[in-house]
């Protein structure tokens, strides 16, 4: 069994477990990984303008219990995994937003400020950004450019830094600069230019 080593090589070891289907091996990589996967949680819930009722601790939480019902981990390296987390936290936050908003009908919907830094995406916190028009407008970016799309997904949903981007994509650091640069140009236009684009 692979140790918790936090080294790279650690965790390549307890990826490569968790591929073999090693049902130890993901409890393992999620402790080994917690601070990481910590971070993109409370980038995304920030405690000034709450999006959902959950914590950074139950999105990770809920986030694991998503994992841990997956067949087989298919995930390369270190990166790549918390892609792959990225991704799963955004499905929680938009289930837990939807529901919150079926309970709120008929509330004015939100603008949504999507900025160069994720810590400044929220700039007044009594706000309530719509998750689910960033969503719906994602969706739509995916069906014409998957990479763009999944740059949103990493930056704004998992609060991923372009360095990380970079490495999970397998793509030089200027290229997911421009990425982003296309991808929030795209988002603002489709969300009728209701989002206020700082940076």
């Amino acid at each position: 069994m692979a140790t918790d080593d936090s080294s790279t090589a650690g965790i390549a070891a307890l990826l490569a477990e968790a591929r073999s289907g090693n049902q130890q091996a993901l409890p393992m990589l999620f402790k080994t990984l917690y601070n990481d996967l910590q971070r993109i949680a409370r980038r995304r819930l920030r405690a000034g303008a709450p999006i959902t009722m959950l914590d950074t601790g139950a999105l990770v939480h809920e986030s694991f219990e998503r994992f841990a019902q997956l067949q087989q981990l298919a995930v390369g390296d270190r990166g790549h995994f918390l892609s792959y987390a990225a991704r799963v936290m955004r499905s929680i936050v938009i289930d837990a937003a939807r529901e919150r908003a079926a309970q709120r009908r008929g509330g004015a919907a939100e603008h949504v400020t999507l900025t160069e830094s994720l810590g400044d995406s929220l700039a007044q916190p009594e706000i309530e950004p719509d998750v689910l028009r960033v969503h719906e407008a994602l969706e739509t970016l995916a069906s014409i450019d998957a990479r763009l799309a999944q740059v949103v997904e990493m930056r704004y949903f998992g609060g991923l830094s372009n360095a990380e981007i970079a490495e999970a994509l397998g793509i030089g650091l200027r290229t997911v600069e421009r990425d982003w640069e296309r991808a929030r140009s795209f988002m603002f236009t489709t969300m009728g230019g209701g989002a206020a684009l700082h940076g």
